[in-house]
């Protein structure tokens, strides 16, 4: 390796990219402290201690604990990812879309306006009803149309300062600025949980030996999270001798890598985000029908669990396709004339990407099921509630992959840095080399 992580002190570009990327997750974090008024807050954090298994429990993890104090930072990044989400899966369906993606840079800036515009209307939508299901539950101060507008307006602009923070740290700092703010938000809410656990060993409600056994657990998860977000499989891929501008280019063998895990952490969120919807729209009612309905959907249930585990096969299935489509790789490949060994070039190579990534789809749903449901099932069993949703598999999973992709961006920069310092030595050398042999030249015409 020419450079290491322990090199970061000596990039200066890079130090002032970790110094703005901390500088903006302290804004993040200060103002995930300011509340938005007209709120009981005390009474809503009470009420929290009961929404682990509800949708304002998924929003509370994903924007750091702000949702329980309702900041203006509430809604978090989810309308952004949501709307990110939603114009990815249109963007095959739609020719206009699908024309603006093959435009290259320009288009990309519209399709970047459209999401950015998509938000706003979605947490416009979102704090509205927000707003209403607090009022319902008692935990306004002046309920009414000047409660709910102001709340409106006071979130949406949350969302809109959030996602123009994350904005500025990937064009600015290290790392892709929207996973760095979900990083830090699940983040956040890890030492407080792990120190609650700690005062409950300390009544005597958990044992000592459960602590333990919960931490292992919790490094033996990251650890095979680590090791399969890693792994991927190699297909090599050929190119003959040819013509590259005025160069003769060797015929030379590379590996297009495919990732186990493909789809990432999007599968968990959908399938999160469906699950969590009836458990809370029956937090709002006491009917008796729909009450029994919903403690099927109870996490830690088996109805929960295959319901959740079908979901979460579903949308990798979904979601694969639109991130890697095999028909366009195989065609850029014959364009470029690429191919894979055995296999004609065409329709024959994408049938037999397309082959290859169903299997491959399918470890990636089994393993991601696996990290969502075994942890989640675990701490419920070691009596651990609170660990279930901040030390659960989908925040994990989000976290350990937002841990990798910053450290290898930053390895990255610390590469090409040592890389041209480098280039720059031996094109020295070089010229003093020649200089040398010049000298010696006219010396001996002489």
């Amino acid at each position: 390796m020419i450079g290491g992580l322990g090199d970061i002190g000596k990039v200066p570009e890079l130090r002032k990219r970790i110094f703005f990327t901390i500088l903006m997750l302290a804004v993040y974090r200060m103002g995930v402290y300011v509340s938005t008024p007209g709120i009981n807050v005390e009474a809503l954090r009470n009420l929290f201690g009961q929404a682990d298994g509800t949708l304002f429990g998924l929003i509370n993890m994903f924007s750091g604990g702000s949702f329980e104090r309702f900041s203006i930072f509430t809604l978090g990044i989810m309308p952004y990812i949501s709307v990110s989400i939603i114009v990815q899966v249109l963007t095959p369906a739609i020719p206009a879309l699908e024309a603006l993606k093959k435009e290259g840079e320009a288009g990309r800036r519209i399709l970047t306006r459209y999401t950015r515009q998509g938000t706003i209307i979605l947490a416009l939508f979102q704090s509205f009803f927000i707003s209403m299901g607090l009022e319902g539950q008692g935990l306004v101060l002046q309920p009414g149309w000047a409660f709910r507008i102001s709340t409106m307006i006071t979130l949406t602009a949350g969302t809109a300062f959030i996602m123009w923070l994350g904005e500025q740290i990937t064009e600015k700092g290290i790392g892709n600025g929207i996973s760095i703010i979900i990083f830090a938000g699940i983040v956040a809410r890890m030492p407080q949980v792990f120190i609650s656990t700690i005062a409950l060993a300390q009544t005597g409600e958990i044992s000592p030996i459960v602590i333990l056994m919960l931490l292992v657990f919790c490094v033996a998860t990251v650890a095979a999270i680590v090791f399969v977000e890693r792994a991927h499989r190699k297909i090599p891929v050929q190119y003959p001798r040819r013509m590259v501008g005025n160069n003769l280019a060797q015929a030379q063998t590379q590996h297009m890598p495919l990732k186990v895990n493909m789809a990432g952490v999007i599968p968990p969120i959908f399938a999160s985000a469906f699950m969590v919807v009836p458990a809370t729209v029956g937090s709002f009612s006491n009917n008796p029908t729909l009450q029994e309905f919903l403690s099927y959907l109870t996490p830690g249930t088996w109805s929960y669990t295959v319901i959740f585990v079908g979901l979460i096969i579903l949308f990798t299935y979904f979601y694969v396709p639109i991130i890697f489509n095999p028909e366009e790789v195989a065609e850029n490949l014959k364009k470029n004339g690429g191919f894979i060994p055995t296999v004609r070039p065409g329709k024959p190579t994408a049938d037999y990407l397309f082959e290859v990534l169903n299997r491959l789809t399918m470890w990636g749903a089994l393993y991601i099921a696996l990290v969502c449901i075994v942890p989640q099932l675990f701490y419920l069993e070691m009596g651990a509630q609170s660990f279930s949703y901040v030390f659960g598999g989908t925040a994990i999973l989000i976290a350990v992959a937002v841990t990798l992709d910053t450290a290898s961006q930053i390895e990255s920069h610390i590469v090409s840095r040592n890389y041209e310092a480098f280039m720059s030595r031996t094109s020295k050398k070089r010229g003093g080399v020649g200089s040398m042999s010049y000298s010696r030249t006219r010396l001996l015409r002489r």
